[in-house]
């Protein structure tokens, strides 16, 4: 008999921590949006304010070398999936980018993991595997 309670207990506490899980990823959400946004509008000072600081600098410096304010488009995004850590404290991003950068006039289709990690109360991108930032942000 006193082990239900127990039992009770543990139930409660594991599906608190599930609970939590998914207000996270939530939380993240609106963070992934923007972030998608501002890209989306080419307004890059506002996205290096996602980015983890010690690769601003490289992210800012790469989008003035390679002129993406007047040559870079992101046409569409759509996010697919996300997935937590156990820690909770990265989150991987799956993103649907369609860009194209002039000269070329090719559209690219990239299936883009970001990773996100929690610091300081605040959601930041650390990294990318694919599409046009992958080269900053890996």
């Amino acid at each position: 008999m006193n082990r239900l309670p127990a039992l009770f207990l543990v139930l409660a506490l594991s599906g608190c921590a599930t609970v939590s899980k998914k207000s996270n990823l939530e939380e993240l959400k609106p963070t992934v949006e923007q972030f998608h946004q501002v890209i989306r509008w080419k307004d890059f000072r506002s996205a290096a304010r996602f980015i983890v600081p010690e690769k601003r600098k490289a992210f800012t410096k790469a989008r003035i070398a390679l002129n993406d304010e007047r040559d870079l488009s992101i046409t569409d995004y759509e996010i697919e999936d996300g997935q937590l850590s156990e820690d909770g404290t990265r989150a991987f991003i799956q993103s649907r980018i369609q860009w194209m950068r002039l000269p070329s006039a090719s559209e690219h289709v990239s299936v883009v993991t970001s990773e996100f990690v929690y610091q300081h109360g605040t959601w930041l991108l650390e990294r990318q595997d694919e599409g046009p930032f992958a080269d900053e942000l890996r």
